[in-house]
């Protein structure tokens, strides 16, 4: 008899218990997380949006909402931004408050469900010059377009059953997508050829491109997400958040690739350690840490950067001319800057994009560039009135008084650099010392050299090889 009793508590016990943690279940706290986007698309949206998701997702929220209001941005990180959203394994909605232009309507097409604001709009998304504002060429078109069409196609088809026939449907139509990119495309009844696509909040209902029209996010939630009790949470942007997207804005990034260049160059110009070594040093670290701090940059890329610098340094002061060494410090530094911007495994770009890699080589190439040219540009203000005129000898030759016609008698004469001619430096000729100038490679201390011309007030020397 105790048996039976106790084989009955316990099915008592496993079904209380059971109805328990359904009841629990039941009463589960909806949490919906609302990230708010109102600005440009750029570097800093993008970090945003990430962040928001990465706690969203650790939190287990319901849904995730977006406040959208922008006039568009950067193609890249809008790329990046629609690849996080289509991916994320929690739903993310959007509420279009006021404007979704360009880059914004690719982020819209890409949440579940689009809702908008009366008087609110989405469209025009032709890729423009950030500079001037025109078109670019058919190439950035062709790519907006494709991931355009393939962002509205992700969502997939409706089936219409109508008595004995079965159509399928575009939830959201492709062509309609692509139109706002491209003018050519004619859809009758939507839009004429000539014209880029926007469409207004009742426009977007009617085509399938907004799913409800409301006042707030919260009537977003209420009305059409469905969710009467929800608990509301929020992703606030730190002050961090915002100097890594300062810093990683693709030109800034450039500025300090351009300060970075430009500061090894002019370091090895001067004796010591100084000024431009600093600057070189702390534009590094600016680039670095922040790609660092998200994951991009892995120790082997700032490695591979640090090898380049030795190796032009041994170029410099170990080899002189332009040889291999030189080549392969050029290679390492670049490869290190434009690999530190790529979010890749080792050697391995499965996950790396086309776009992701036409931005790293244009940041980079673009910060070389500009270190050249500030190099010419410094290089031609030395000696005049300004801040580099402490640094270059500024004295009028031109009624110094006559020349030694001495000097001219030198030339043929042997003697022994008492410094590095890199290219100039000291010569000891008769027990005189000489400002000349190498003619040819470097040439190192002790070294034998032989006076071969004069030009411009400049003794010219080679070193004698045996």
């Amino acid at each position: 008899m105790k048996r039976v009793i106790y084989f009955i508590f316990l099915i008592l016990s496993f079904f209380s218990n059971a109805l328990f943690a359904q009841e629990k279940t039941e009463k589960k706290e909806v949490v919906i997380y609302q990230i708010n986007i109102n600005a440009e698309i750029n570097s800093t949206s993008h970090i945003y949006l990430i962040n928001g998701l990465n706690e969203a997702n650790a939190m287990n929220a319901d849904a995730v909402l977006l406040h959208l209001n922008t006039y568009g941005g950067t193609l890249v990180d809008a790329d990046s931004m629609r690849s996080a959203i289509l991916y994320n394994r929690i739903p993310v909605y959007v509420f279009i408050d006021n404007n979704a232009a360009s880059a914004g309507a690719l982020i819209a097409i890409a949440c579940k469900k689009i809702y908008m604001r009366e008087g609110a709009s989405i469209g025009a998304a032709t890729v423009v010059n950030g500079g001037s504002g025109e078109a670019m060429p058919d190439k950035y078109q062709s790519y907006m377009r494709s991931i355009i069409r393939a962002t509205a196609e992700s969502h997939g088809k409706k089936t219409i059953i109508n008595g004995n026939d079965t159509t399928y449907e575009w939830i959201r139509d492709p062509k309609i997508a692509e139109a706002m990119v491209d003018e050519r495309i004619n859809i009758p009844n939507v839009i004429d050829s000539g014209k880029v696509l926007t469409l207004t909040a009742q426009e977007a209902v009617k085509l399938g491109f907004c799913d409800g029209i409301a006042e707030s996010t919260d009537e977003v939630i209420t009305q059409y997400m469905g969710y009467r009790d929800y608990k509301s949470a929020e992703y606030k942007p730190t002050l961090l958040d915002n100097m890594k997207g300062f810093l990683m804005n693709p030109a800034f990034q450039a500025v300090l690739i351009m300060i970075i260049v430009a500061g090894i160059y002019f370091e090895l110009q001067t004796p010591g350690i100084g000024f431009p070594t600093f600057a070189a040093i702390g534009a590094a670290i600016l680039y670095f840490t922040p790609l660092y701090l998200d994951g991009l940059v892995q120790n082997w890329e700032i490695i591979i950067f640090i090898i380049g610098i030795i190796c032009v340094f041994l170029e410099i002061f170990v080899f002189p001319g332009f040889g291999v060494s030189g080549i392969l410090g050029i290679i390492c530094v670049t490869t290190g800057l434009a690999f530190a911007l790529l979010n890749n495994d080792y050697f391995s770009f499965k996950e790396v994009r086309m776009p992701d890699i036409s931005r790293a080589l244009l940041t980079v190439l673009s910060g070389l560039i500009l270190g050249f040219l500030i190099i010419l540009w410094i290089s031609t203000r030395i000696g005049e009135k300004g801040m580099f005129r402490k640094i270059a000898l500024t004295t009028d030759l031109e009624n110094a008084g006559s020349v030694n016609l001495e000097t001219y008698g030198l030339i043929g004469k042997t003697g022994t650099a008492m410094t590095v001619l890199r290219p100039s430096g000291k010569i000891m000729i008769d027990n005189e010392m000489y400002d000349a100038v190498s003619n040819q490679d470097f040439v190192e201390t002790g070294k034998d050299v032989k006076v071969v011309k004069f030009e411009n007030m400049q003794l010219y020397v080679e070193e004698l090889r045996i």
